[in-house]
């Protein structure tokens, strides 16, 4: 009987769920990969603009490499923080902020995913010799019940990177290799969020 019950348990083990048919696979979807970590907090630096537009194109007519960022906010325990504001600014590809206006600049809300999308450009660096900034976005991310993130986004193919004194590679995109354009860099924002009281 033992020994029956061992070998019903090992068959069982091999067995993929079927579908409505008999003989028909299902696969299912795999849970998306989560870094419960809160994201690193950085400088806000000195070109931080307020109450700028929500809009997804933040590129104005700039010349330059456009470049897509997506991604989510999650909590720690890795689920989709919905409505949060995503807050993004940057350099052009020169390395000049607009302080004037709200070129390269721009807010999106979260979907019931904890989605976001910009496109906007790839920034320069800038910077002196004493003091070079690598090139990097400027983000604030909060939800309903976080606690504000500032932070930024860094690159892994600059040679700046090892230079430059805020870099830190847990804050690094990652770049899905297309060969068409535009360049998409993905990066998922993780924030606590606080328990409601």
């Amino acid at each position: 009987m033992l020994k029956l019950r061992r070998k019903i348990l090992q068959a069982s083990a091999g067995l993929v769920f079927a579908g409505p048919m008999l003989g028909q696979r299902q696969v299912l979807a795999q849970t998306p990969e989560c870094n419960p970590n809160p994201t690193p907090r950085q400088i806000e630096g000195p070109y931080y603009t307020p109450q700028t537009p929500r809009r997804s194109n933040l590129i104005d007519g700039l010349p330059g490499e456009i470049l897509v960022l997506e991604g989510r906010v999650l909590s720690t325990a890795c689920q989709p923080v919905a409505g949060a504001i995503v807050d993004l600014w940057g350099c052009d590809a020169q390395g000049v902020y607009d302080n004037t206006g709200f070129k390269l600049r721009g807010n999106q809300i979260t979907d019931a995913q904890g989605r976001f999308r910009f496109e906007t450009l790839m920034p320069g660096s800038y910077g002196n010799s004493s003091f070079q900034r690598t090139p990097h976005l400027h983000v604030k991310v909060q939800g309903p019940g976080t606690p504000l993130l500032t932070t930024q986004l860094y690159f892994s193919d600059q040679p700046l990177n090892q230079h430059d004194s805020f870099f830190n590679p847990a804050l690094l995109v990652k770049i899905e290799q297309k060969v068409q354009q535009p360049k998409l860099a993905l990066f998922d924002f993780v924030v606590p969020v606080q328990a409601k009281g």
